[in-house]
């Protein structure tokens, strides 16, 4: 089933883990949804910590829960920085009270610890942020991917694969 008609949003900030920004975002172009970046100024470009650039689509202030399909958030250092956004974590709650995919890897937790939605949650992150994922209230595995509802989330780069697909899984489900 082609997700054609879907549209997914990820955030973006300067020291995003290339690989797990690109790899789930062509994982997902491939099924035929439309990805657009979201960044704290549109038409800014911002660098990967290992030099791949991405350009943001809209700003964080122009997404629209109600008109998007699921949400991505990379991880490297760029969630410690989308974090600090307000409108970002109106936006990751609301996808949440929605029950729309939110898909997070590695650092990316992050941004769901700030934004209050993990209490009582199955996930996994990068070992690194366990105690932040735990503390939220969350209930963390040494896992390549958990989904808990529409919750999404891996450890790291190895686990993309399964990570991309569980994402791909989660918009089917909904269309």
């Amino acid at each position: 089933m082609s997700l054609n008609n879907q549209t997914v949003i990820c955030l973006l900030d300067d020291e995003f883990e290339d690989l797990e920004l690109w790899y789930p975002v062509y994982r997902i172009r491939e099924e035929g949804a439309t990805v657009l970046f979201a960044g704290p100024e549109k038409g800014k470009q911002h660098i990967g910590k290992y030099g791949v650039p991405a350009v943001a689509d809209l700003s964080y202030d122009e997404v629209d829960s109600a008109t998007i399909d699921g949400l991505l958030v990379p991880g490297g250092w760029a969630p410690d920085k989308i974090r600090r956004y307000p409108k970002v974590l109106g936006l990751v709650r609301e996808m949440n009270d929605q029950n729309k995919p939110i898909g997070q890897i590695c650092h990316a937790g992050w941004v769901l610890v700030s934004a209050k939605i993990l209490d009582g949650r199955k996930v996994t992150s990068t070992p690194g942020i366990r105690d932040d994922m735990e503390n939220a209230g969350a209930q963390w595995f040494d896992e390549a991917v958990v989904v808990d509802g529409n919750l999404i989330s891996a450890r790291r780069p190895p686990d993309l694969p399964e990570y991309g697909q569980a994402f791909v899984e989660a918009l089917r489900a909904r269309s």
